[in-house]
């Protein structure tokens, strides 16, 4: 199971990342809850997977960089552009090269911090969010200076913000998933659904290159015109090859309840017996664990389910279902 939930979240990182650089929001926010899923049931992260795993975090909190009424980590200051830089530093500590690349993203990172409170007209906070980006030791003393003037000014439209632009932040993040991409070209499931494409007579470079044309009026050629995606599961105690659609509910029934993301007790004719199978096993909630939550949410707080997964003792649970419990533990109360 944990060989396949690697094979899963490098398969989910390479989605987040493709649409991510293409801009398709709801192809992305779909893979970001697939990415978090898996990230969250991690109970550590394996060496080899810290950069998938940050660079996961990266995307999602750069892609809600604006909406500063979201909070990602305890400290209700932090924006979500400060939460993606500390990914990115952790990133940057994962890799020796391509240090200009590494500096602008910084830069950028660093300055749309600031020039999106100032575009809510929070100067306040604008000030201080410039005092935990920059310490006295820190190298990079001019830029701190003349963010510091610009936030005097109250203008977010001076030269310099429009210089280092959102836009441009978002483009120079593409350029480091496009060097991501290509240094993981060996992605299992992707090698494998090739496999099985070319094997249908569709070309592999088509698969990974373009969209899928389908004409919905030719169903006996459906198959050979659908993108597909490998997943290896147990099921029964016997390992077995699936094909699924990836546009199609039956994936995405498969992938909420890998995850555990939801109780579907029917698929509908089309059904697979496996997906039936892990609805049935879906657990009670014991007294213990209850009280492991109570005490994860006193030491963490409401929202942090991520942490909360994984310094409690939970038997086989996601963060999601934490969150859906304390909901009802708290409709009880």
């Amino acid at each position: 199971e944990a060989v396949a939930a690697e094979w899963m979240l490098e398969f989910a990182c390479s989605c987040l990342c493709r649409h991510f650089a293409e801009q398709s929001g709801v192809e992305f926010w779909r893979w970001r809850d697939v990415a978090q899923a898996l990230v969250n049931g991690l109970s550590q992260i394996p060496p080899h997977q810290k950069k998938t795993v940050y660079l996961c975090q990266l995307l999602i909190r750069i892609a809600q960089g604006k909406s500063l009424g979201l909070h990602f980590e305890n400290d209700q200051r932090i924006s979500p552009l400060e939460s993606a830089l500390s990914f990115w530093t952790l990133l940057e500590r994962e890799e020796i090269k391509l240090e200009k690349l590494h500096e602008d993203i910084r830069r950028l990172i660093q300055i749309q911090i600031v020039a999106v409170h100032m575009e809510n007209r929070y100067f306040k906070e604008a000030a201080e969010v410039l005092e935990r980006l920059f310490t006295d030791s820190d190298s990079d003393k001019p830029l701190r200076v003349k963010l510091a003037t610009v936030i005097k000014t109250k203008d977010p439209y001076v030269p310099l913000l429009q210089s280092f632009s959102y836009s441009l932040l978002i483009s120079k993040i593409k350029s480091y998933i496009e060097l991501f991409m290509k240094e993981n070209e060996t992605n299992f499931l992707i090698q494998e659904a090739t496999k099985h494409v070319a094997s249908k007579g569709l070309g592999a470079s088509a698969l990974q290159k373009r969209p899928v044309e389908v004409n919905e009026n030719d169903k006996s050629d459906l198959e050979t015109k659908r993108r597909f995606c490998t997943f290896l599961s147990v099921v029964n105690g016997k390992m077995q090859n699936c094909f699924l659609d990836v546009d199609s509910s039956l994936f995405w029934t498969y992938i909420n309840c890998l995850l555990g993301l939801n109780n579907t007790q029917n698929v509908g004719k089309n059904g697979v017996s496996f997906v039936a199978e892990c609805s049935r096993r879906r657990q009670r909630w014991t007294h213990k664990e209850d009280l492991e939550l109570k005490l994860g949410v006193r030491e963490f707080g409401v929202g942090n389910w991520a942490k909360i997964l994984v310094h409690g003792n939970f038997n086989n649970r996601t963060s999601v279902m934490l969150k859906d419990r304390w909901r009802t533990l708290s409709k009880m109360k």
